[in-house]
Order: structure tokens, then sequence, then C-alpha cells
């Protein structure tokens, strides 16, 4: 590849894909809806079959602390909340997602969405090559439209890296707990 800037960006997304999905290897549907503290957030089951999620983005608890999120939960923001998400606000080439909040209730089919969603993300970031990471998006909410898709591909890293230490250590409890 000779993009400097997305060679190295890529590596970097596959060594994070490479330690996130390392660490949730053998992840069972129990440990992917434990519930940590009496006040987690969860996914749960809907009308229709389906599962979604307590909450997307919780209210902060004035002068308390936020709930405790499971890895259920960490699983569908990086997911639906973070990658499906962004590339639904920015880029150009979107399928319909239909239900965007609607999430796998079994831990197997829970790492294929991330699974799929990663892939979506990451390739459209390939795709731009280093002129494209640099240039303005044009598009998406918030005030991102003026923000170059280089900053978009790090807030993701941030995201993933963030969570996924998260998740670790969610199950790093959840085995100590069963013992």
């Amino acid at each position: 590849m000779s993009d400097p800037v997305t060679r190295d960006l890529l590596s970097t997304f596959d060594g994070v894909r490479r330690r996130l999905f390392g660490r949730l290897d053998g992840l069972t549907d129990a440990e992917y809806l434990w519930e940590p503290a009496e006040d987690s957030l969860n996914i749960g089951p809907r009308k229709g079959g389906s599962f979604g999620v307590d909450e997307l983005f919780p209210e902060p608890v004035p002068d308390g602390p936020d709930p405790v999120t499971t890895i259920a939960w960490r699983i569908m923001h990086i997911g639906t909340g973070c990658l499906r998400g962004y590339v639904i606000h920015f880029f150009e080439d979107v399928q319909d997602f239909g239900d965007r909040l609607a999430w796998p209730g079994t831990a197997a089919e829970g790492l294929q969405a991330l699974a799929e969603d990663w892939e979506r993300f990451v390739s459209r970031i390939a795709s731009l090559g280093d002129e494209g990471l640099l240039a303005p998006m044009g598009r998406g909410p918030g005030g991102w439209a003026d923000e170059r898709y280089l900053k978009l591909a790090l807030h993701a890293l941030d995201e993933v890296a963030h969570h996924g230490g998260e998740i670790g250590l969610l199950r790093d409890l959840y085995l100590r707990e069963r013992r």
C-alpha cells in the first residue's frame, strides 16, 4: 500500500481487533448477559423476539456513579452504537440496517454482528486512502461535517480500546466470581 497513513491506521485497527476478539474467545451467553451490579444496563428481549438495549446513552446520575454496563451492552455499543452508527452517519453507500438498536441475544450472534460492523467500518476507512482520510467528511451530525475522516477513525479506535478494556475486566471479574 502506497498510502502510509492508511497502512499504519489499518495495522492499528487489526491489532486492536485481534486483542479484542482474543479477549472474547469462548464468551458464553451467561457472561455476555451477566449483570455485575444491581443498576446494570444490559440488553433484553423486545416485542417480536428481537433483543435491544436497555438504554443507548444512560443519563448521568447527579452525585452518583454511572450505571455498570454488561458485556452484551458494551459489545452492542462498539458495534451498533459506534461502528455501525459511523457508517450510517458518515458514509454515502449505506444499506438499510432496519432497527439499528436491535441486537443479538446470544454471545455467538453478538460477536458475529460485531465482526460484521467492524468489517463494514474498516473497509470504508481503507477505501479512503490517505487523501480521503485527510479530507473533511462533509456530512454527519453535531459539527462532524467539517472534521476529517482520520479523526473519526481515531475516535473509533478510542471507543473500541476503551470499551474493549472494560470487557476484558468484566470477563476477569465474572470468572473470579464463579470460583
